[in-house]
């Protein structure tokens, strides 16, 4: 599991202990006419994914559709791997898929990933991607990072002009995220390998997989 869904789920964690520290009370309870822990847990776990989701239930794109999304090449990087997965936790879906580029002779790469956040899209502002809350718009004496429109849909990029090595993210339909990172390349290559992805089609799926 990435970072970011760990994130996530720690996040949907601390909902749950939350909510059950409130419910606390110092008179004694009567176990008889209470479910039992597993059985309680098992609905704080149901309520904090409903309202991590806006109350709907997501079945996320299958990872084979996005890997299709992938192009073969980017500009003279070839690709070198490509993975998909489908994360379930804590009653929350997640699919992605990513796919590695690379010229090891001028230790180049970028790595392109797209992922359909699912049963969370109502948290995608929230913790692993907070600069969609936000706007941001900074820069230093070695680079820069701002949030940024793109395709009418919100972005971050960052990029070190020392390593030349940077980041493009974008929210799809506040649903999908495609990211692109580069190593020894510049942002000109890295905002090229986001423009292969079909953000169209991805504006297309909005709608899939939600349960009404």
């Amino acid at each position: 599991m990435t970072n970011k869904l760990l994130v996530l789920a720690l996040i949907s964690f601390t909902f749950l202990l939350y909510n059950c520290g409130e419910n606390k009370s110092d008179k004694p309870q009567d176990n008889s006419s209470n479910k039992s822990e597993i059985e309680n847990f098992a609905d704080k776990m149901k309520d904090v994914s409903e309202n991590l989701n806006e109350g709907k239930k997501v079945n996320p794109v299958d990872f084979r559709e996005l890997k299709a999304l992938l192009p073969e090449t980017i500009g003279d990087l070839k690709r070198t791997n490509l993975e998909g997965e489908k994360v379930a936790a804590m009653g929350m879906n997640i699919s992605n898929a990513n796919a590695d580029y690379s010229d090891t002779e001028n230790s180049v790469s970028i790595d392109l990933k797209i992922t359909d956040l699912g049963s969370v899209s109502g948290l995608s502002g929230l913790a692993a991607y907070g600069w969609y809350m936000v706007d941001i718009d900074k820069e230093n004496e070695t680079g820069y990072e701002k949030t940024i429109t793109y395709k009418g849909n919100k972005g971050y990029e960052k990029y070190n002009n020392e390593y030349k090595d940077g980041e493009l993210s974008i929210l799809v339909a506040k649903r999908f995220i495609v990211e692109a990172n580069g190593n020894n390349v510049s942002m000109d290559k890295i905002k090229a390998a986001v423009d292969l992805i079909d953000v169209g089609k991805l504006e297309s799926w909005k709608d899939v997989g939600v349960e009404k």
